[in-house]
């Protein structure tokens, strides 16, 4: 879904352990239809170390890319450097509100990309989940 749409979504974690990253991720992600959250990839941070109690909890797969290659991670680099217009490095996230989050994440999501030819994250995020709940077209 992110690589189609560049859809931001914040998440607010209840501390910084694995297990607060597991609940969290777990919690935004299952916000997602399960069809839209098939995988993600993710680099070798050790807050994922319980990646397998996320996918039992939302079915979505988790990938790692390999240690210090982040353009297997494009897509979320070109985001977090967005992010950083709003959250500079360094920045202490935990002052910071789910309702902040959301309202950052909805800055960006209705921001026009070029990648997407000029519409937004959440016009084809609208588009693809229309398509969702329509199903296929044809029948095969």
């Amino acid at each position: 879904m992110e690589r189609t749409t560049r859809l931001v979504i914040l998440a607010k974690l209840d501390g910084t352990t694995a297990t607060a990253a597991a609940v969290g991720f777990s919690d935004k992600l299952n916000e997602v239809p399960r069809s839209l959250r098939l995988s993600m990839t993710y680099d070798q941070g050790r807050e994922m170390v319980k990646h397998a109690e996320i996918t039992q909890k939302t079915g979505t797969a988790i990938y790692f890319a390999d240690p210090h290659s982040p353009w297997q991670r494009g897509s979320n680099e070109k985001t977090n450097g967005l992010l950083r217009q709003y959250l500079p490095k360094g920045t202490d996230l935990s002052v910071y509100s789910q309702e902040q989050r959301d309202a950052i994440a909805d800055s960006l999501n209705t921001r026009p990309r070029k990648t997407l030819d000029g519409r937004t994250p959440l016009e084809v995020y609208a588009e693809v989940l229309k398509k969702s709940v329509e199903g296929p077209s044809t029948l095969q």
